[in-house]
């Protein structure tokens, strides 16, 4: 027993003593461990989301994406049968927790001057927090398509729904009037926090947000209130 240990030990010490490795090492390029499967869901979609914001959709490959995310392409079809319903699946998760957000934004406090404020400070923090996925959302270049069209129309309507009954609440302004104003408050969050994401930090968070909110409230402020 002694001397086979003995003969393992410098069989192993001579695979050492010529460069072999005692264990194998990852190579350059190597996929991935493999990971439960919302892990791996999870990194799918960031690095689609690399891809996508980068190349555009169209310009996108399922090749590419499997790449960033060192994964064989069998294992991201697995997952995501297609592009599109990649694309899709980012785009739900991003649109979720916008909506999210922002309704809790409104819920935050029943002073509307501080909801106004709120989710004002909440939108811009989304997209300074993640610019790619305000990107990906707003600047698609499938932006027209149906399936895209309707998810986007279902946040800016459930986004609107819920400050035009906060307004019709506060000022008892029929409900097509609040809509439209709600439309409105969510559309001039939109557009400016899009305009000053292109400023590259040139004009601080808080002193943009707060510019649009004393816009937004000193008109929403002075429709006539329940007496």
């Amino acid at each position: 027993m002694e001397s086979r240990t003995t003969v393992v030990h410098e069989a192993r010490t001579d695979r050492a003593s010529i460069g072999e490795p005692a264990a194998p090492q990852r190579a350059a390029g190597q996929r991935s461990a493999r990971l439960p499967r919302d892990e791996r869901r999870a990194q799918l979609l960031a690095a689609a989301q690399e891809v996508f914001v980068a190349n555009g959709y169209h310009g996108a490959a399922m090749d590419e994406i499997a790449e960033t995310a060192h994964v064989s392409k069998p294992v991201l079809y697995q997952h995501f049968p297609s592009k599109r319903e990649l694309y899709l699946a980012l785009l739900d998760s991003h649109l979720t927790s916008l909506t999210e957000l922002m309704l809790g934004a409104l819920s935050s406090t029943t002073d509307n001057d501080e909801r106004v404020q709120a989710v004002m400070r909440a939108y811009y923090r989304f997209i300074a927090s993640d610019d790619q996925a305000h990107r990906l959302v707003f600047e698609s270049d499938l932006i027209n398509d149906p399936d895209v069209s309707s998810r986007l129309e279902t946040f800016n309507k459930t986004f609107a729904d819920a400050v035009a009954r906060v307004i019709a609440e506060d000022t008892k302004l029929p409900p097509m009037e609040a809509q439209l104003l709600g439309r409105g408050l969510a559309g001039m969050a939109q557009v400016s926090a899009r305009y000053w994401l292109e400023t590259d930090g040139n004009l601080d968070l808080d002193v943009a947000s707060d510019l649009i909110y004393r816009l937004a409230w000193r008109g929403i402020s002075r429709f006539p209130k329940e007496t």
